[in-house]
C-alpha cells in the first residue's frame, strides 16, 4: 500500500520509568482542546486492574498510530495491556477507545544508542472514525533537516511540573529546535544515554521552563502542523542546560510507510 507522506502523523518519547529519561508531560504550557490537535491520542496502560494514560501517540491511518518504542516494551508488556483513547480533550475520559492488535518497534531501537530509533507503528483492532477531533496527521518527508531555532510545539497530558501530576486537560507548549552538536556535547557531560543524529533536541536553551515530561512520551513534536518528532527522553523536564529529546521522524519516514500496513 502506498501512503502520501503528507498525510501521516508524528510522535515523541518521555517515559516515567527511567531515572534519566523522564520527560513525559507538558511543562510551562497552557490548556488547549483536542480539535486543535486531532492527530494526537492517549496511550492507556493496564496495571493492577486499572487503565491509566501513560504515553501519547499520533494517528497516521484509520488502523495505525505511531508512538515511542519504549512505551510498548518491558517484561510485563503485552499488546492487550495497551489501548488508545482518541478524540478527547480530557485524560482518561471521553472520546473513543480502541485496543491494540500488535506493535512493530523499530529493529534498530536501542542499538546505536540507548534511545536511538525510539519509534514504532501500532496496529489497532478497530478502525478510527474521522471527525473534527480525530484526524490523521502529516509526517515530515524522509531526510528532511529541521533548521536550528525553528519554533516547535509539544502537546500532551503529561506532568505539568517535574515529578508532579499529569494534566486532566490536553496542554501544549512552544519551544525551539536546538543545534544537535551543541545538544550532544552537553549530554556527553552526563553519564547515561547519548544523543544520536536520529534525535531532535528542543527547548529554551539556558532558560528552561518549557518541555514535555512524564507521560508525554510517544506524543508529537510539531513544526507547524507537521509531525517532525516523537517525544522520547531527557535529563529531567524543562532543564535549562539539557534540552528535551525527541526521535527525528525524518530518519524513519520510509520505514513508517513500509510497516504501517
Amino acid at each position: 500500500m502506498i501512503f502520501n507522506i503528507l498525510h501521516l502523523p508524528f510522535v515523541v518519547l518521555l517515559f516515567a520509568g527511567c531515572a534519566l529519561a523522564s520527560s513525559n508531560r507538558i511543562v510551562g504550557g497552557e490548556e488547549t482542546k483536542i480539535e486543535n490537535y486531532p492527530y494526537i491520542v492517549q496511550v492507556e496502560m493496564y496495571n493492577s486492574g486499572n487503565w491509566n494514560q501513560g504515553c501519547g501517540a499520533n494517528i497516521i491511518l484509520r488502523n495505525w498510530v505511531v508512538s515511542a518504542a519504549h512505551c510498548f516494551e518491558g517484561w510485563t508488556y503485552r499488546p492487550e495491556h495497551r489501548r488508545i483513547r482518541a478524540g478527547s480533550t480530557y485524560r482518561n475520559e471521553g472520546g473513543y477507545v480502541h485496543y491494540v492488535d500488535f506493535e512493530r518497534n523499530h529493529p534498530e531501537y536501542g542499538v546505536i544508542a540507548t534511545f536511538d530509533a525510539d519509534i514504532n507503528v501500532v496496529k489497532l483492532t478497530t478502525p478510527l472514525v474521522w471527525s473534527p477531533s480525530i484526524q490523521r496527521g502529516t509526517i515530515v518527508p524522509q531526510g528532511y533537516v529541521l533548521p536550528d531555532n525553528t519554533p516547535v510545539v509539544h502537546a500532551g497530558w503529561g506532568n505539568t511540573t517535574p515529578g508532579g501530576s499529569p494534566s486532566r486537560v490536553l496542554r501544549h507548549v512552544e519551544i525551539y529546535k536546538v543545534n544537535n552538536s551543541l545538544c550532544t556535547d552537553r549530554y556527553n557531560q552526563l553519564p547515561g544515554p547519548n544523543v544520536s543524529p536520529n534525535m531532535i533536541c528542543a527547548g529554551l536553551l539556558d532558560i528552561g521552563g518549557r518541555d514535555a515530561c512524564q507521560r508525554d512520551s510517544g506524543g508529537p513534536l510539531y513544526a507547524g502542523n507537521v509531525i517532525v518528532g516523537i517525544v522520547s527522553w531527557g535529563h529531567g523536564c524543562a532543564n535549562a542546560r539539557y534540552p528535551g529529546i525527541s526521535t527525528k521522524v525524518s530518519s524513519y519516514t520510509n520505514w513508517i510507510i513500509q510497516n504501517a500496513r
